[in-house]
């Protein structure tokens, strides 16, 4: 690729989870030893924070979901402080690096990472990086995505025999199912996944995404989070603010033929916003006649979450 192709460099800091200093890290030199469990076992967590106009988006839902998944894998609780303080200074660095002023419209995706660090060492790693978003995604956001139904190609035990080691719930580093299962829906000529149980056809949800189904009345629905389902931190923030604006909003079960009876169907994550299916299967869903509002009400939503 030549070099004025390249996309920019990172912003990257270093974070000592146990607390100290935080260092700028050049993104042309390594940071990861061959011998960390992020390498060797993808034993770790992370979260993706949208950062929009020089300001990292609903930091508060990030971090519990950050320190919840911490909990479950039993690494270091993240302090808070120090993660914050150190996504506002790499965001900083960003915005001045590319000549933008505090305010200017812009965005970014920043991802916390966790790993269990290194074998000869046993210290966790942990670092945060910030980099302009896919190209892909705004086109996403204009023109929707089609997607497919597919079951997970496993099944999480929840009754008295589950095994509580896994770490369901919560955000890990182990992402190769996810990233093969986008790859599939590609080659098949669609955008993305939504995960079903193929015995009963309920809902759970995206591949790396909350599923929201608008239905008629100022109603908005979700598949309830549990062990098969992760919480959405955008999710929650679009309920947040809609339920204060007057719409319904509830997670409950939700089955494939809610997708195809509902107005519309959206998916709902951190740097992609809210992108609307446009397919599902093969089968085309109507353009609904509230598309604005409702990608008003995604975008209002993430402007009244805290920063």
């Amino acid at each position: 690729m030549a070099p004025s192709l390249l996309p920019p460099p990172p912003v990257i800091y270093l974070v000592e989870p146990f607390g100290g200093s935080l260092r700028r890290q050049n993104p042309t030199m390594p940071h990861v030893f061959w011998d960390d469990a992020a390498v060797t076992r993808g034993d770790g967590i992370f979260e993706t924070i949208l950062v929009r106009d020089g300001k990292a988006v609903n930091l508060d839902k990030h971090m519990k979901r950050f320190r919840a998944s911490a909990a479950a894998l039993d690494l270091p609780e993240p302090r808070e402080q120090q993660w914050i303080s150190a996504t506002r200074e790499a965001v900083a660095d960003f915005v001045r690096e590319r000549g933008l002023q505090p305010g200017d419209p812009s965005e970014a995706a920043c991802t916390w990472t966790m790993t269990r660090g290194r074998e000869s060492t046993g210290v966790p790693t942990a670092w945060i990086t910030v980099r302009p978003p896919k190209p892909e995604l705004e086109v996403q956001r204009r023109k929707g995505v089609k997607v497919l139904t597919t079951g997970r190609g496993y099944t999480i035990d929840t009754g008295r025999g589950a095994a509580p080691w896994l770490g369901q719930g919560a955000k890990t580093l182990n992402y190769s199912a996810t990233m093969a299962a986008l790859r599939w829906a590609k080659s098949q000529g669609c955008d993305d996944v939504i995960y079903i149980e193929p015995a009963t056809g309920r809902v759970l949800e995206g591949a790396t995404s909350s599923v929201l189904v608008v239905k008629r009345g100022t109603r908005l629905r979700t598949p309830e989070p549990g062990p098969d389902i992760l919480s959405g931190t955008t999710q929650r923030a679009v309920f947040d603010y809609a339920s204060a604006h007057g719409w319904k909003c509830k997670a409950k079960s939700l089955y494939v033929d809610d997708l195809f009876s509902a107005e519309s169907v959206w998916l709902l994550s951190s740097v992609r916003r809210g992108v609307r299916v446009t397919h599902i299967d093969g089968k085309k869903l109507n353009k609904p006649d509230n598309l604005d509002e409702i990608a008003a009400l995604i975008d209002a939503s993430l402007n009244a979450a805290d920063s």
